[in-house]
């Protein structure tokens, strides 16, 4: 099939070169000039596993191009995906003004019949709207489907999560349009939900609501734990052993960001509040979630008394592994409240460095874990990178100036370091 998608972002890049991968041509159209420039020459703006690879791959084959033409996009295809960001408002609202710009230019520019894919993550009826904007701005009475396909995809496991779905899930009034959007998917033989245009704009919300309580849940656990004596880590195992809750999501730490969690729950909370729902359910999950830096800084505290003036090392400054998004990122605003006490950062991170230099100031940038960990007097893993989970304890401890590990991830074995003479201080591990 002949692809076009709008948005050449996270979701944009992913999504045209799996597409391009299972055989499709596929445009990725973008309006900013320079990261098409880049692209066109295979330099990758973002970090993922195994994108560039796949980009070249396809690039070379002639199966995937770039454009900064939108017009051109339209013009050469019949399915047009719309993932443009929708960044929030100050009041939580999810901004629309991308979708509705891309939505009048693809109105401008049609010569014949469209299916226009809602990918982005907006609120329920933005269908409706991208369908009445292009029958507003049409120029000739041409057919054309609006559909909406919300992305399921997770920073750092971005392509296995699009080739190897849990499910997809498509919202179309027509029964053509769901033909289509089945006969695309199809090679990836996977489940396939058709449903109203609604349903499928709520589920996307839904779903990243349900996952964030599940976080916020657990780290409201890991408080009880502290004050019990109870390993968070066995409670949530007990739990995620019940088919009916499932492990998944179950790791208390410093709490959850990203550009998903935080921004899907502004909005829901928002839609619901415009619909007349209070939705004090999501709203206490976005308040445990950001009381569990607060808990954490509380927790470093304790271990050292006074912050101030002291060297702490940070490992891993992106929001989670494999990723080198550094948006609403639980590390970045930990670092922040260190800085207000007072303390003198050494940070490391292996993908998000350089972008970090760009937000964080009077910080130490380090080349790796052990020259952020050079004298200081406390080690933080604030992102389970697989490279922090195998390094030398005993080079460590000659380094720092006190052997004391705060583990804002769970990663490591607490009784393994207190044998190795670390003072360990996890999430929800109990007293001693």
């Amino acid at each position: 099939m002949n692809i076009s998608i709008i948005g050449s972002g996270y979701v944009g890049l992913v999504s045209g070169a799996c597409f391009a991968e299972l055989g499709n041509h596929v445009i990725c159209a973008d309006n900013d000039i320079k990261k098409i420039a880049g692209l066109k020459k295979g330099i990758i703006p973002i970090y993922e596993p195994g994108l560039e690879e796949l980009i070249a791959g396809n690039l070379k084959n002639k199966r995937l191009k770039f454009t900064s033409s939108i017009r051109e996009a339209v013009k050469s295809s019949e399915i047009i995906f719309i993932a443009v960001g929708t960044p929030s408002l100050g009041n939580g609202e999810a901004d629309l003004t991308g979708v509705e710009n891309v939505a009048r230019v693809i109105a401008q520019n049609m010569d014949g019949y469209r299916l226009i894919v809602e990918k982005s993550t907006v609120p329920v009826e933005t269908c409706a709207w991208i369908k009445k904007t292009i029958a507003t701005y049409i120029k000739k009475k041409h057919k054309f489907d609006v559909v909406s396909n919300p992305e399921f995809l997770r920073e750092g496991s971005a392509i296995s999560d699009f080739t190897h779905p849990d499910r997809i899930v498509v919202g179309a009034e027509s029964q053509k349009a769901g033909q289509v959007m089945t006969q695309l998917y199809q090679p990836l033989n996977r489940p396939i939900l058709i449903t109203n245009i609604k349903s499928a704009e709520l589920i996307k919300h839904a779903s990243n609501a349900f996952l964030a309580t599940k976080i916020s849940f657990i780290n409201a656990l890991s408080r009880i734990c502290d004050k019990v004596g109870a390993d968070v880590k066995e409670v949530a195992q007990g739990m995620g052993l019940d088919a009916r809750i499932g492990r998944h999501f179950l790791h208390a730490g410093i709490g959850y960001g990203g550009s998903c969690f935080p921004k899907d729950l502004d909005a829901f909370i928002t839609i619901a509040g415009n619909l007349g729902y209070d939705f004090k359910m999501l709203k206490a999950v976005r308040d445990t979630n950001q009381e569990q830096k607060e808990f954490v800084l509380q927790k470093i505290k304790e271990a050292l008394w006074i912050i101030k003036d002291k060297t702490i090392a940070v490992l891993g400054l992106a929001f989670k592994s494999n990723t080198d998004d550094l948006r609403n990122s639980p590390s970045i605003d930990l670092i922040k409240l260190l800085l207000q006490e007072g303390a003198k950062i050494r940070a490391y991170d292996p993908r998000a460095m350089e972008k970090a230099k760009n937000i964080l100031n009077d910080v130490i940038f380090c080349k790796d874990p052990y020259q952020a960990s050079q004298g200081a007097d406390c080690l933080i893993i604030a992102t389970e990178w697989n490279e922090f989970k195998e390094l030398d304890f005993l080079k460590l401890k000659k380094i720092l100036q006190r052997a004391l590990i705060v583990d804002g991830r769970n990663i490591y074995d607490p009784k393994q370091l207190k044998k190795l003479g670390f003072t360990y201080v996890g999430i929800g591990h109990g007293r001693e």
